[in-house]
């Protein structure tokens, strides 16, 4: 299959990696020039350093003859002659705290490519000979069936906006398809070579058939569910199923959590034990955190909640799991400052990624940190993630009073705040290091229970500990 993806980000770049390691001819485009020389580059750092996800630059250099990247949209114009099918992976951010989702990316995207559709599969030369400038040598025939694919995550009825934009530049022989990904940062090729769901939402056999191609290493596959709904299904399956793993985390903090720092003799790994055991329950989502960030969770909340206030539905409890993630930050913030307070203090975050193995910033928690911060009489800050420090930094550029350290240690060296906002492994073992070498006056500030095997520890070593799910 020739496969035409629109957009290298994250969701873009990893499903074209697996798809050239499926046998498929693949083209991705993406107006970023420095962001596709760096995917192409066929260098491990490079790539790495403009997307860190396991496996991706392993696959990219694997199947180098097989994956194209391209700032040219004539190569575009080009692959469409005979491409089988074109994934739209454009960012849709929300729009303030509104819930609506911005459009202007996948809208310009689709416009563009209408008008290069409109151009498929020109008639010979012979049939334009003598009037060049007619519409016949700038139309063409379009005798290729397409398929356009919305990967994005976007609103339910999104296909058929996307088929109202080719339709009304007279673009013709097409589908419009609804593929969402459920992938998982930080396991997004593992997730994608070995996917425990596909699902695919269409209109008729035809665009089922063109799909059934796409992934037919995965079709027929007993480890692989492949789910065939209409493309409405499709995309209010990818809401809902964020909104409900969201709803879940939001539960572990705002109530499992909070339990465990409310009473004294509660641990909460102790109590998460004795319920994941129940099946009904499961262990998925029953990790206590500061905060549920990323590029998904609440972006996809707050366009449910919008989407369903457009059909005058209620949506307290949809609205609530946004609110609950925002008060467990709040709340966590909040106690660090009862105990010792802010003011001409020097403070160490350590993590800058909204989660552990990506480069992610997105909704992160150190970024609600350092907004938290910002009108605090703070001495300094000090700051180290082991892969998205370059991203952070985009935000809160290096000054006087922020600064950036190359290992978890330098960073919290003469601290009086440490700050553990993302999940990193090393952290785990920072307890060694705090009782040795640092003064007994610093507060650990635990967002991600990275410590609790020696919370007893710290504090018999006369260290103050704030955590997530303990008092």
């Amino acid at each position: 299959m020739r496969l035409l993806y629109i957009g290298a980000g994250f969701v873009g770049t990893c499903s074209a990696a697996v798809s050239a390691s499926s046998g498929h001819e693949v083209l991705v485009y993406d107006i970023d020039e420095k962001k596709i020389k760096m995917l192409s580059s066929g260098d491990r750092d490079q790539i790495e350093a403009c997307l860190f996800e396991e496996g991706l630059s392993d696959l990219l250099i694997r199947n180098k003859e097989r994956i194209e990247f391209t700032i040219d949209y004539n190569k575009v114009s080009e692959f469409l002659d005979n491409a089988d099918a074109i994934f739209m992976c454009l960012p849709t951010p929300e729009i303030g705290e509104t819930g609506e989702s911005d459009l202007k990316y996948y809208n310009a995207a689709a416009e563009q490519l209408a008008e290069n559709l409109l151009k498929r599969n020109p008639p010979s030369p012979e049939a334009t000979e003598g009037n060049p400038s007619s519409a016949k040598a700038t139309a063409g025939k379009q005798d290729k069936y397409v398929v356009i694919i919305n990967k994005s995550t976007v609103p339910i009825d999104m296909v058929d906006k996307t088929a109202e934009i080719l339709e009304s530049k007279g673009v013709k022989n097409f589908g419009v398809v609804s593929n969402p990904e459920f992938l998982v940062e930080g396991k997004a090729i593992q997730g994608s070579i070995k996917p425990d769901r596909i699902v695919v939402g269409a209109w008729t056999e035809q665009d089922f058939a063109i799909m059934k191609k796409v992934y037919e290493r995965f079709y027929n596959s007993p480890q692989t569910k492949f789910i065939e709904v209409n493309p409405k299904e499709a995309a209010a399956s990818k809401l809902l199923a964020n909104y409900m793993l969201f709803n879940k985390l939001a539960v572990c903090f705002d109530v499992v959590g909070r339990t465990c720092e409310s009473f004294e003799d509660l641990g909460f790994e102790n109590v998460r034990n004795a319920l994941v055991t129940d099946p009904r329950i499961g262990s998925w989502g029953l990790y206590d955190s500061l905060y549920a960030g990323g590029s998904c969770f609440i972006k996809d909340a707050r366009s449910l909640s919008h989407q369903l206030k457009q059909k005058n539905q209620n949506t307290a409890l949809v609205d609530e799991v946004y609110l609950s993630n925002k008060r467990q930050l709040k709340n966590f913030l909040e106690r660090i400052e009862s105990v010792s307070g802010f003011e001409n203090k020097k403070i160490s975050i350590l993590g800058t990624a909204f989660k552990r193995d990506t480069n992610d910033i997105r909704n992160s928690a150190s970024i609600e940190i350092m907004n938290y911060l910002q009108d605090k009489k703070f001495a300094e800050i000090n700051v180290y993630d082991p892969a998205a420090m370059d991203n952070f930094k985009k935000m809160f550029p290096e000054s006087e009073k922020l600064r950036y350290h190359s290992h978890e240690f330098e960073a919290i060296r003469n601290s009086d705040i440490i700050i553990i906002a993302t999940d990193w492994p090393q952290f785990r073992g920072l307890a060694d290091v705090i009782m040795s070498e640092l003064s007994k006056e610093v507060i650990i500030a635990d967002g991600r229970r990275m410590l609790a095997h020696r919370y007893g520890d710290l504090k018999n070593a006369g260290f103050k500990v704030v955590a997530v799910g303990s008092l």
